[in-house]
């Protein structure tokens, strides 16, 4: 018997189109999070929010292929001259995002639109590389910091935790046991899953001293700027470890220790002694938390406006603190109405070269996620 015949194969391929588009689409989405969180870091929203916020950014509306229309009327016969090469520019679009033009314009503007992220999606974006730097062995092992291992292999479990190696494994193993050679059709008896467990590395205590300026000369930008870090600083250390103590210190002429509510919210005016806060971090590492069984960490932020008679003494309290801490930092923020120069309390601490006492300089709040990444940097100690 004749007769045409038809041999079809359809494309699966197809039917995850839409699922591949969305994923892919979501990784632009987080490669434009990643590029802009100097920004995002800073942003009010989330220094504002209860730490389980969804948060809106603004991101530009990612490009896609397609044709523009030739603004200038020109004549074109559209096929080229055969010349083009793989990633040749053939055109750019007609003053897009140049900023500048004559008038008001008549071409379009480039669009935004504003993607849904949680505090806590984008806080692992900012933690990715941080951890505690120069931490050390002491008597007691408290400080626990999780992690993830894939340790087991099972035949049930969730789709993405597919073992694929494994899976094509066991198909060819079960074709050649019924005779078959090759990889024969995967079977739900074929099918093999990774599974994890939460493990718990075990390291040394830690104790962190936070040290922010509230005197009258630390303006809204100035403590505003301040509780972006020090917010940063208290979730990474929250999220990454387990048992972390954070000491909060907050001082103008006189210094007090804090509850962590008054050291975000409360505000205080009067004249600075920076002293007074060292002094204050060096009795309660004498009372509290011995450097034998601590690694311990002091952070201050302040605008350098300090007493210039008290600035030897804060030289001198500074060396002690490094003797019993394994990093310090100090980081100086800068009102751009004022100027970017070196503050008198800057300039002293210059004759300091221990490589554990670490500066930043905050210029504007884009300097935020960078100071976080000078402090908490891996490669010091990691």
């Amino acid at each position: 018997m004749n007769g045409n015949y038809v041999v079809t194969r359809e494309d699966w391929s197809l039917h995850r189109k839409g699922e591949i588009d969305r994923q892919r689409h979501q990784e632009k989405i987080k490669e434009a999070l990643k590029k802009n969180l100097p920004d995002l870091v800073s942003e009010e929203t989330i220094i504002t929010s209860d730490g389980q916020k969804v948060i809106k950014v603004p991101i530009r509306t990612l490009d896609e292929y397609h044709f523009y229309y030739d603004q200038n009327k020109k004549t074109h016969a559209g096929q080229g001259d055969g010349k083009s090469k793989v990633g040749d520019v053939l055109a750019h679009e007609p003053n897009a995002g140049s900023g500048q033009g004559k008038g008001a314009g008549e071409e379009p503007g480039l669009d935004y639109y504003e993607a849904e992220i949680t505090v806590d999606e984008l806080a692992e974006m900012v933690f990715e590389d941080l951890g505690l730097p120069n931490l050390k062995p002491k008597k007691k092992a408290e400080l626990a910091s999780e992690a993830v291992e894939f340790k087991d292999i099972r035949k049930k479990g969730i789709s993405s935790n597919i073992d694929r190696k494994r899976t094509v494994l066991e198909a060819i193993k079960r074709g050649a046991l019924s005779g078959q050679t090759g990889l024969t059709k995967i079977t739900p008896d074929d099918l093999r899953f990774k599974t994890w467990e939460l493990t718990y590395k075990e390291e040394s205590n830690a104790v962190v001293l936070a040290m922010m300026d509230t005197s009258g000369s630390m303006g809204v930008y100035e403590k505003y700027i301040a509780r972006s870090f020090f917010f940063w600083m208290v979730r990474f250390l929250r999220t990454k470890y387990q048992n972390v103590q954070i000491v909060f210190l907050a001082h103008h002429v006189t210094a007090a220790e804090v509850n962590e509510e008054e050291f975000f919210t409360k505000g205080t005016s009067g004249g600075t002694r920076c002293s007074s806060v060292y002094k204050l971090a060096l009795e309660i590492i004498k009372n509290r938390f011995n450097p034998r069984d601590y690694n311990l960490y002091a952070f201050h932020f302040s605008d350098g406006e300090n007493l210039f008679s008290d600035n030897e003494l804060c030289l001198m309290l500074m060396k002690e603190l490094l003797n019993q801490c394994n990093l310090v930092g100090y980081g100086e923020i800068k009102n751009p109405v004022y100027g970017y120069g070196d503050s008198t309390l800057r300039s002293t601490f210059k004759k300091l070269t221990d490589p554990r006492f670490v500066t930043v300089i905050i210029k504007d709040k884009n300097y935020v996620y960078p100071a976080l990444k000078k402090f908490f940097a891996p490669a010091q100690g990691q």
